[in-house]
């Protein structure tokens, strides 16, 4: 079995934290810990797809949380609420507001979500026993709801306990935009976009918001110090994102690139 963690509370203290209770909730279980930017839902969005992905349908949990208190998450008492889904043997807990299931949405990851309320959830599962009572007002008011509430929830889930939730339309998801979701160590440009909404074609010039690109299967058939744009590996099985990339160089920081920037 395996935890993923992929979280904007991401300092030391906090990941810390977060790591420590899954291990405790979890015993014996591969843990790992992704962190994204400061209320970097589509950090977040892209991150959980390449988890599913990196999973391969084993058994596991994928905690996500990328829940500003500020604009839109004044919408709810507490910030966004939790949801969940499952997807062959994996169960993901996810904030759901703005563009974190975005591309899971995109990418036929979901068919259903199910939204829960966290003090419905923590007084249903006080009343059969799985919580203690003296740590209700801490759970539900708590302003580290992804340390306090989200491990235990999934934790209940792959128990396989039941859980107070309504189901959520998936049209009320949000749809991706057109835009970069990550830059890797290498400056490497991530993409939410799949070769067909480009008509990608070995050879073809790409106009967008930042540069034209010519587009390359592999990374390997670029000539050194071109800029391109290829075929990535990130993504779902057989849909795999573009990327933006230089040969030999970082293409971020030639073209000043950076995740959220709409490139269409």
């Amino acid at each position: 079995m395996f935890v993923a963690i992929i979280n904007d509370c991401r300092d030391a203290d906090e990941m810390g934290r977060q790591t420590i209770r899954a291990s405790v909730l979890f015993p014996g279980t591969n843990i790992n810990f992704l962190g994204v930017g400061n209320f970097n839902e589509i950090e977040a969005a892209g991150l959980l797809v390449d988890s599913i992905d990196a999973a391969m349908d084993s058994d596991g949990v994928i905690m996500v949380n990328a829940a500003p208190r500020h604009g839109s998450g004044k919408d709810w008492d507490n910030g966004t609420p939790f949801g969940y889904f499952k997807l062959n043997n994996i169960i993901v807990v996810s904030t759901i507001a703005g563009m974190t299931l975005s591309l899971v949405k995109k990418l036929g990851c979901i068919d259903r979500l199910n939204l829960t309320d966290l003090s419905t959830v923590i007084d249903h599962c006080i009343n059969i026993g799985k919580f203690d009572k003296d740590r209700r007002d801490r759970t539900v008011f708590s302003q580290f709801r992804s340390f306090e509430y989200m491990p235990f929830l999934a934790k209940w889930l792959h128990e396989g306990q039941d859980i107070p939730h309504k189901e959520m339309s998936l049209d009320e998801l949000s749809d991706p935009p057109k835009t970069i979701w990550w830059v890797d160590n290498f400056g490497n440009v991530k993409t939410t976009l799949l070769p067909e909404e480009i008509d990608f074609e070995p050879g073809k010039k790409i106009t967008t918001k930042v540069g034209v690109f010519t587009c390359y299967n592999r990374l390997k058939d670029v000539p050194n110090g071109d800029a391109a744009i290829t075929i990535g590996s990130s993504g779902y099985k057989d849909k795999r994102f573009i990327e933006i990339t230089i040969n030999g160089r970082s293409a971020a920081k030639e073209f000043n690139l950076h995740s959220g920037m709409e490139l269409f």
